[in-house]
């Protein structure tokens, strides 16, 4: 008999009857000298000679395939060193960590070797049998992502990041970046203006708010009803400086029905220097007079307003009632009345969510608007926006 040589010693301790016999013993020990010597080629040969032994027992069997795990994972032959595992991991002589530890090899080698769908079934099946492992869940993703399967690259990356979220942790930069690019394949605008919120959040770099912006422009999910707010996004970040843009915003808030936020918006124009110079100056005195008129009929006709929109099938006239109550600073009847308008029914809750959160913010109830954009939900925009009045108003506190 001969003794089983060190570096390939069974994994679970052998029992007395585990012995190799000479026919079977000798060439493993030559593939071991072989393996050292890093002559692969050799190496497997003796491998091959072993396992060609007749009669050979099941400790003997086991071993040659530990051998053949060893040269095969050594030399880079994937698949051979798969095919080993796949016996070891199936054998009872196996503990369960050694187990995971060849299946964690397994997809490894194959991701390593640019093999990707061998990559992605050995990580599934990994990650099937040990449970969440982030590294292993990144090389899934990364895995999917290199085989340009974006779809099932996003839905891993997002379901790691929401996990992430869930703890009260932030998602790592890379991750959220790796999620945008799948979106962007996918061409998922709601998916991707949400992670560009995310990153913006976590890491507020200017490029990421102009992607953000740039995707709120482009996202044509975006309804008319959200166009304005999108405008005032852009006022926020600091990027509104054409004067087309803010004759446009006024206009959007004088279509909404709300002449004195579109007056607000306009005195923000004048007082930032974007507007009343050069050739645009006339035109925007004339807007500009057309909204104080506005404005003063609006304070003339606000009660009767308030009468018909009591009457009307939905809630989106007490909506727009009740902001022009908190623009002409009746916060406490104007938010009242929008509150109202959302029970009574609006045409797009979240909507009239994220303008019920703005009066609030005019209103100065900061804290309360913060609670009530939290509520916002969809995939139409208002919730990004939202998001990013949020985290507006959360740099305010700080200050």
């Amino acid at each position: 008999m001969v003794a089983l040589p060190l570096s390939v010693s069974a994994i679970r301790p052998a029992l007395a009857a585990d012995t190799l016999s000479v026919k079977v013993g000798k060439p493993l020990q030559q593939a071991q000298s072989a393996l050292a010597a890093h002559d692969y080629a050799k190496a497997m040969s003796a491998v091959n000679a072993a396992a060609a032994v007749a009669g050979k027992t099941e400790y003997e069997d086991y071993t040659i395939n530990q051998m053949r795990a060893a040269v095969a994972a050594q030399s880079g032959d994937v698949a051979a060193a798969t095919a080993a595992y796949d016996k070891l991991i199936a054998s009872s002589r196996t503990p369960r960590d050694a187990k995971l530890q060849m299946m964690m090899a397994e997809a490894t080698m194959a991701y390593t070797a640019k093999d990707y769908p061998r990559a992605v079934t050995g990580i599934e099946r990994y990650l099937k049998v040990a449970g969440s492992n982030p590294a292993m869940e990144t090389l899934l993703i990364q895995s999917y992502y290199l085989q340009q399967d974006f779809k099932n690259a996003a839905r891993v990356q997002q379901a790691q990041i929401d996990a992430e979220l869930k703890a009260g942790k932030v998602p790592a930069e890379s991750q959220l970046q790796l999620l945008a690019a799948c979106q962007t394949q996918l061409k998922d605008q709601s998916g991707l203006n949400h992670t560009y919120v995310q990153l913006v959040s976590a890491y507020p770099k200017p490029e990421y708010w102009a992607l953000i912006i740039h995707g709120l422009i482009v996202n044509p999910r975006i309804p008319p009803g959200l166009q304005l707010d999108v405008y005032r996004i852009r006022l926020m970040a600091g990027v509104l400086t054409a004067p087309a843009d803010f004759m446009d915003m006024t206009e959007l808030a004088m279509q909404a029905g709300l002449p004195q936020l579109a007056l607000d918006l306009m005195n923000a124009g004048y007082a930032g220097g974007v507007l009343g110079k050069d050739a645009g100056a006339a035109r925007q005195a004339r807007l500009k007079a057309l909204v104080v008129k506005t404005v003063a009929d609006k304070k003339a006709s606000i009660a009767a307003d308030e009468a018909a929109a009591a009457k009307a099938p939905s809630g989106n006239d007490l909506l727009t009632v009740g902001y022009n109550y908190v623009t002409f600073g009746q916060a406490d009847k104007g938010l009242a009345l929008m509150q109202q308008g959302i029970a009574k029914g609006p045409l797009d809750v979240n909507i009239a969510k994220l303008h019920l959160g703005l009066a609030q913010v005019a209103a100065g109830r900061n804290a309360d608007a913060i609670a009530t954009l939290k509520t916002v939900a969809g995939d139409n925009g208002a919730r990004d926006i939202a998001q990013l009045w949020i985290l507006k108003l959360t740099a305010a506190a700080k200050h």
